[in-house]
């Protein structure tokens, strides 16, 4: 019989460690996974950069009675366009306000005229200098505010029906409570 090299066997062995590492992650419970040091604070101030004719918002809105959401995003953006009907059906019941990335208002335009306008109203962040400061990573990231305008709940990523269902609806509620 023919001996296998020990080192023979470690890049294979090293491939099927890897690729269960990340199979399990894309199994993960928590997509969320990264903590957030919004939760539980004041919303990060926003600055009032028109995003051409749409109307704006600022922090008077976001310090307003009642639950909102604030809900960053770009037409570029592939998982901004998967959550964007979960966008739409939530902003039947309460205020949703935008923060878009793009770098024009024709950009964001397009992505509103072909998928709907959820947005009460949107602020232009073309460099990320606003998101920066509501500490946010990748889009769409997405926030529940109560009426005193501190954030209840920060998600990353794109909203799906569990976390609707699960996270979503729950912090609104209990933001509507306050």
């Amino acid at each position: 019989m023919r001996k296998i090299p020990i080192l023979a066997l470690l890049p294979p062995l090293i491939f099927v460690g890897l690729a269960g590492l990340f199979l399990g992650g894309m199994f993960r419970d928590d997509p969320d996974g990264l903590p957030s040091l919004q939760e539980g604070f004041a919303a990060p101030t926003i600055e009032e950069i028109k995003l051409g004719n749409m109307p704006s918002f600022g922090m008077a809105e976001l310090r307003a009675p009642g639950a909102k959401l604030v809900n960053f995003w770009a037409s570029w953006c592939a998982p901004c366009r998967v959550e964007h009907p979960y966008i739409m059906e939530i902003s039947k019941s309460i205020p949703v306000y935008g923060v878009n990335r793009d770098r024009t208002l024709e950009q964001a335009q397009a992505f509103l005229d072909l998928l709907g306008d959820p947005y009460t109203a949107v602020v232009a962040d073309p460099r990320n200098r606003q998101g920066i400061e509501w500490g946010v990573y990748a889009l769409p990231e997405t926030f529940v505010l109560d009426g005193d305008g501190n954030v209840v709940l920060h998600l990353r990523g794109p909203i799906n029906e569990p976390l609707m269902r699960n996270r979503i609806l729950p912090a609104i509620a209990a933001a509507s409570a306050k």
